[in-house]
């Protein structure tokens, strides 16, 4: 058992935590944190996408252990910020959202691009989004998506 203590959401957060324990498992299951989707387990998908520390990454690669002294930034937390919001709502009133599967993990990468860079191009915009899968949309829905909060 590892004691972490750690940020989520803006919440300070101490736990023990079993040795061998995803970040993924634990938002999800001791945290509720349910809009964190485990996808394929390998980091190749990207629906478990969240932000650590300022950088998109995938909450079936970490160990919570790993995560000590973090700050963590889950999908729940988007509906409480300005940038959050506007993309939720962009990718509805563009058709970012179909199945709905991928939607959490490409909110958080699209998030995590935009604080780190306001005002990015095309190319940078599909360079944040390599690491999400999408089966749905054809990618050009969510991109539009994003390229529609650049607009606003």
């Amino acid at each position: 058992m590892h004691q972490i203590e750690l940020k989520i959401n803006g919440i300070r957060v101490c736990a023990a935590v079993d040795d061998n324990a995803r970040l993924l498992d634990f938002l999800r299951e001791d945290r509720g944190l349910t809009g964190t989707k485990e996808g394929c387990s390998v980091g190749e998908c990207g629906a478990c996408t969240i932000i650590m520390n300022g950088r998109a990454v995938c909450a079936c690669l970490l160990l919570a252990a790993q995560c000590h002294g973090a700050e963590i930034t889950t999908v729940e937390a988007l509906r409480h910020d300005p940038i959050g919001v506007k993309l939720q709502n962009a990718f509805v009133r563009h058709g970012g959202v179909q199945c709905g599967f991928c939607t959490p993990g490409v909110l958080m990468s699209a998030k995590a691009l935009l604080d780190a860079n306001a005002r990015p191009d095309d190319a940078e915009i599909r360079v944040a989004l390599e690491g999400n899968l999408c089966r749905c949309t054809g990618y050009q829905p969510i991109i539009k998506s994003i390229k529609a909060v650049l607009a606003e």
